[in-house]
């Protein structure tokens, strides 16, 4: 396995997510008294409600972006440890083509199916 063309992709993806994070922070930095204030004159309940939900996805959507930066983070880590590409669970290699889809996953497809399952 060349470990570091996953390094390379998982840096390029780490840019990528770093960047989708600090624009959904940039527009969820102001208020939403001060969002729903410029939305509309005549403010109605439902156009609140609106501005709230889209601040609750983009809140969700940002905290899942900082969850997948931290795992390409510890796919880094792993590929500088020597241990990337090994399931976390049962040790035996992640398949190549797994890596190309998610580079910073830790479990084969095997042990990623039983870990679903429950």
């Amino acid at each position: 396995m060349n470990a570091e063309r996953f390094r390379e992709l998982l840096l390029a993806e780490r840019q990528r997510v770093a960047a989708t994070i600090r624009h959904l922070h940039e527009d969820n930095s102001r208020s939403l008294e001060d969002e729903a204030e410029e939305e509309t004159l005549d403010n109605h309940i439902a156009d609140a409600a609106t501005i709230t939900v889209s601040r609750e996805i983009d809140t969700t959507l940002e905290e899942n972006s900082e969850h997948v930066l931290g795992a390409i983070d510890e796919a880094l880590a792993r590929i500088d440890e020597g241990s990337f590409g090994l399931c976390a669970r049962c040790g035996k290699p992640i398949a190549e083509e797994r890596l190309e889809a998610i580079p910073y996953a830790t479990r084969c497809i095997e042990c990623k199916r039983l870990e679903e399952r429950g």
